[in-house]
């Protein structure tokens, strides 16, 4: 098991990435948005403790995944299995925006968690390569619990692989991660199978993130 905690710095956020999160793909907000978002950042980075954590097995378990994740997955000879959170600190921080009703911050943190998660996740693979790299493996795209045709109720399979070391993430009875700001799934390992584009025209859960990444561009 591979588990690392981060800063701020280490996850590399520019600010337009949290722009076109919040929806301005490629505009610059307004001077207001703008002062705010950027106080957002200074009370976060002093604090933030996001977390990775991942292993490796030979043999593929007995989920449900779906055809669009099997299919990119084909060919891997192991596979890595991970949990990427923004951080029980970033939760509690979500939670006092709202009980004091600041519902510009809550909109710029929910941003930024998002954000925040998904740099981790990047973290989380640049650490998964290294690690690989002695073999001269490559590593497939993540895929999670929620999207491609993988139900969300398979994290209730998922989670008992780690052994109860989830980064501090638990699970709702509805399968939802706690913090909320948490991804988790599956990365294809080996020396024949790629990073490929997300193929996106194979699914049609429109709401998908990297359906949206890919539509703003």
């Amino acid at each position: 098991m591979t588990h690392k905690t981060l800063t701020y710095a280490d996850l590399r956020i520019t600010p337009a990435d949290i722009y076109e999160q919040m929806g301005y793909h490629g505009a610059e907000p307004d001077n207001s948005t703008y002062q705010e978002t950027q106080s957002v950042i200074l009370e976060v980075s002093q604090w933030l403790r996001p977390q990775f954590c991942f292993f490796v097995v030979r043999e593929l378990p007995d989920f449900d995944m779906g055809k669009i994740i099997l299919r990119q997955l084909r060919g891997s000879e192991a596979y890595a299995f991970f949990i990427c959170t923004s951080g029980v600190e970033f939760e509690a921080y979500q939670q006092r925006l709202k009980q004091q009703g600041d519902m510009v911050r809550v909109f710029i943190a929910d941003s930024l968690g998002s954000v925040i998660a998904e740099h981790s996740a990047d973290r989380m693979e640049e650490s998964l390569q290294e690690s690989i790299d002695k073999l001269s493996w490559h590593h497939t795209n993540r895929f999670s619990p929620g999207y491609c045709g993988w139900h969300v109720s398979q994290q209730q399979l998922l989670f008992p692989l780690f052994k109860g070391q989830t980064c501090g993430v638990k699970l709702t009875d509805s399968s939802l991660m706690v913090p909320i700001k948490s991804v988790s799934g599956i990365i294809g390992v080996g020396k024949e199978i790629r990073k490929l584009d997300y193929t996106c025209g194979l699914c049609n859960f429109e709401k998908c993130y990297k359906r949206k990444l890919k539509l703003a561009k």
